[in-house]
């Protein structure tokens, strides 16, 4: 397996940090992976050791405000410049892959870019991995952060919100958590001004569900503590296209590719794409 890494431009301009793993052998596709709320890139392993294996190339950034990009710690003015930072990098990926199926995964706060994103694409995707979505967040919205997120968004879009995510909600493996826990790259904060786009964004989502219409995929922790599964439920009852399929797994928690029965899941996943080749 190579590894590459390198700088690109978002949306306005923003030099974001991006990191690629290419098959020792011919590659056969590609899967752009979004990370989630306060992680970064590199905490996807589990899924690039195996697809890289299968002949897969994997690339994954770091969103704005996240790991090694720039930016405020989980701000951002809107939401349109995460949606044209991922229009960004999917072009730099098409320069680097131009023969290559082009695939996408988005985990948790990145479900919820990649699903914006689906509802425009002007990427064209052979199909969409949707993680842990944020339909129905528990864990991070909380009542009295929604109030208040709401309230500063208008007076002070900036000030910075300490999530206070229960980490112990993100795995059944001790080591993993730790990993998160020590992680100099992992941060736990949010603006106001991230909250009420985050909000705004999940409800003008679930109004368009119907309208997403490339093979798409959902998958999601049974007993996911931070985003229920059932708003996976909901959504994927919603849209309308036909190549659509949802694997829940029985006890497994917010990070399905990270918790004791990823083999499965990353399984699941080389086999979804292997069906859409």
């Amino acid at each position: 397996m190579e590894h590459r890494e390198g700088i690109f431009r978002g949306m306005d301009g923003l030099e974001l940090y991006y990191q690629g793993w290419r098959p020792n052998g011919q590659a056969r596709g590609v899967l752009a992976v979004v990370h989630g709320v306060g992680e970064h890139s590199g905490r996807y392993m589990n899924i690039v050791n195996r697809l890289t294996g299968r002949g897969y190339v994997v690339y994954g950034f770091d969103q704005r405000g996240h790991g090694r990009s720039p930016g405020q710690r989980g701000h951002i003015n809107s939401w349109g410049e995460y949606g044209g930072d991922l229009n960004a990098f999917l072009n730099l990926i098409g320069k680097h892959e131009p023969n290559l199926p082009l695939f996408l995964l988005g985990h948790s706060m990145g479900a919820l870019v990649a699903l914006d994103y689906l509802l425009c694409q002007p990427v064209a995707l052979c199909g969409a991995i949707v993680s842990g979505a944020p339909i129905e967040p528990a864990g991070v919205a909380k009542p009295y952060l929604v109030v208040l997120a709401r309230f500063l968004s208008r007076v002070w879009p900036r000030f910075s919100l300490r999530l206070r995510l229960d980490t112990t909600a993100l795995s059944r493996d001790p080591a993993v958590v730790k990993a998160y826990e020590t992680d100099p790259l992992v941060h736990g904060l949010a603006t106001s001004r991230w909250g009420t786009e985050s909000l705004a964004t999940i409800e003008r989502v679930k109004a368009q569900a119907a309208e997403v219409n490339v093979p798409i995929l959902f998958i999601h922790g049974g007993a996911d503590r931070l985003n229920s599964p059932n708003g996976s439920r909901s959504f994927f009852e919603k849209v309308n296209g036909s190549d659509k399929e949802l694997k829940v797994y029985p006890g497994s928690y917010h990070e399905p590719h990270n918790d004791i029965d990823y083999e499965q899941v990353v399984n699941d996943i080389e086999q979804w794409l292997e069906r859409h080749l």
